[in-house]
């Protein structure tokens, strides 16, 4: 048994934080707090006062205390951050090696997965097909093909500029910047180069004078390369966006049996488009391009990069084929 170092929770706490706190955003460092904030709560519940004293009995009483007040999959996300905590600790000789190995998730109730819901390569083809046809580099063309090219994240579309495009590489120069609002989730180190390819900058050239995009400047004098006529839009709208031109009912009949004139995810003041049950979010769109590039035998590690996500990350959240289809892709790489 490895002789440890007496550590209070509370120390114990601020002390992983100061170590994360230099690489990861503001958005993440706030969420692991909160995190963490509960699970100090529950140690002054328990009289834990040393984390010398923890043991895998005690972190099941912590699950079970969280898994009555939150969902499933918030639970998944704050126990993940609660390992890492562990492991951290561990490595300063704080608890036991291997006692992160010991905080058990509870399964997820079908449909909670983060990999379940996701945009399937055919629907994405033929909604590009048919954005292809009628809505030539619109808005709507604009924004699907660089989800679905580029497996970007909604604040890394957010956060692209005119001035980021790169016509003789047919390629984006995705950019760090915090201190005008368009922060990407890994800092300095999600920078990079991203290709799109002579048929996709094509699409991203002509939209630049497509009467759907507002030649507008953002309230820091930058010029984004999706705009609103407000400027440069909001999360939220490019999740109003995305959930409407991925509803069925844009390119053809409506699979619910619903009414599209009547509708309450398209008509109406009220109206929500991500109350259609086939609509997809933005997310969902970066976790189906990540899934069609594995598919189409990219390798993970430069899915890895160009996604800007880890590989664990990768096979944990984002891949989201069948075995079968995992199996096509070995097979792909095995001698006769």
């Amino acid at each position: 048994m490895t002789d440890l170092d007496p550590l209070l929770p509370e120390e114990g706490v601020e002390r992983f934080l100061n170590y994360r706190e230099p690489s990861i955003v503001e958005s993440t460092y706030q969420n692991e707090t909160t995190r963490l904030g509960f699970f100090l709560n529950w140690c002054e519940l328990r009289d834990v006062n040393n984390l010398n004293d923890l043991s895998g009995r005690d972190l099941a009483d912590f699950v079970a205390w969280r898994r009555n007040a939150i969902k499933p999959i918030t639970l998944q996300k704050q126990l993940s951050t609660i390992r890492q905590a562990l492991r951290w600790w561990a490595d300063i000789e704080a608890v036991e090696d291997g006692l992160a190995e010991k905080v058990h998730a509870p399964e997820l109730p079908d449909g909670a997965g983060a990999r379940s819901v996701h945009l399937s390569g055919e629907r994405a083809n033929e909604i590009l097909a048919s954005l292809d046809r009628y809505q030539f580099a619109s808005r709507n063309h604009t924004i699907v093909s660089l989800f679905w090219r580029t497996g970007m994240r909604r604040s890394e579309v957010r956060a692209i500029d005119v001035e980021d495009l790169r016509p003789d590489h047919h390629a984006i120069n995705l950019k760090h910047r915090p201190e005008t609002d368009t922060p990407l989730k890994n800092g300095e180190s999600g920078e990079r180069w991203v290709y799109l390819g002579p048929k996709w900058y094509s699409i991203i050239d002509e939209y630049l004078d497509h009467p759907d995009r507002y030649d507008v400047q953002d309230r820091y004098g930058r010029q984004p390369l999706v705009t609103s006529k407000y400027g440069r839009p909001t999360g939220d709208t490019f999740n109003k966006w995305i959930n409407r031109v991925t509803q069925p009912c844009e390119i053809g009949p409506c699979p619910h049996d619903r009414d599209p004139a009547t509708c309450e995810a398209r008509v109406g003041s009220n109206q929500y488009p991500a109350r259609c049950p086939s609509s997809r979010s933005p997310h969902a769109l970066r976790r189906g391009a990540i899934t069609y590039h594995l598919n189409e035998e990219v390798s993970p590690e430069t899915v890895s990069e160009r996604m800007d996500v880890s590989l664990e990350v990768l096979y944990e959240h984002y891949d989201a084929r069948t075995p079968q289809e995992k199996m096509d892709v070995r097979k792909g790489n095995l001698p006769e």
